[in-house]
């Protein structure tokens, strides 16, 4: 599940790779599922991923992968979707509550975005920071130029919206696989639900970067919830 605010392409070298290892592997495109300006979004973002699974067999089960803004969507697709999910891995990414309702932004950040808007839209993502910041999540011009290409313009609307968060959802195996910060304080709340804490040390698009070190430890944190020990 990638952020909402990139798209597919930042999670490709990973899907490749997992695919390689006989994975099968499938990364929805949530592009234009936020399109449209009436929220709630979430609904659409969990039948887009339910749709895209449903080649799958029956009693496939699933690992949902979720990076950075994605975390909050990993409740309401665990219910959504028609697969038995065997576990959710976060990604350098926001966590929901156990249940309740999750705000898309906190009052500060939202604030913060409006500062941002145009006729209704935030600017593309790479945009908001300073160029040095933004190179550098990248391995190099061409890759940067392909995921920024494809990046919407959310609708403001977007991080105004309270998503639910059905209560069972983390009955199953859940884990986080940290970059760095300032993710690091979601890896301690992981921890302190005792949940399973790996790192692989990097910038906030380390997939791009360094593939090989993120599908190794995803398939590291994951394969005990395909194949349970005996």
């Amino acid at each position: 599940m990638h952020s909402l605010l990139l798209g597919p392409r930042t999670w490709a070298p990973v899907a490749a790779r997992l695919a390689a290892l006989g994975a099968e592997t499938v990364v929805p495109s949530l592009i234009d599922v936020v399109g449209e300006d009436d929220p709630p979004f979430w609904p659409r973002v969990s039948a887009t991923i339910n749709e895209s699974l449903s080649h799958l067999p029956q009693g496939q089960p699933i690992v949902l992968v979720a990076h950075s803004n994605a975390g909050l969507l990993v409740p309401v697709v665990v219910q959504a979707v028609r697969r038995p999910v065997v576990g959710c891995l976060f990604v350098d990414a926001r966590l929901p509550p156990r249940a309740g309702y999750a705000p898309a932004a906190s009052p500060e950040r939202l604030a913060y975005l409006r500062t941002k808007v145009t006729r209704g839209r935030l600017p593309q993502w790479t945009t908001w920071w300073d160029e040095d910041d933004v190179a550098s999540l990248f391995p190099d011009p061409q890759t940067r130029w392909a995921v920024s290409a494809e990046q919407p313009r959310l609708p403001i609307s977007y991080y105004e919206q309270q998503i639910p968060v059905p209560a069972g959802w983390d009955h199953r195996p859940c884990g986080y696989l940290l970059f760095g910060p300032p993710y690091d304080r979601m890896a301690q709340e992981s921890r302190e639900r005792g949940w399973g804490v790996a790192e692989v040390a990097g910038g906030h698009l380390h997939q791009l970067v360094d593939p090989d070190a993120v599908t190794a430890t995803i398939v590291a944190v994951t394969a005990p919830w395909i194949s349970p020990a005996d």
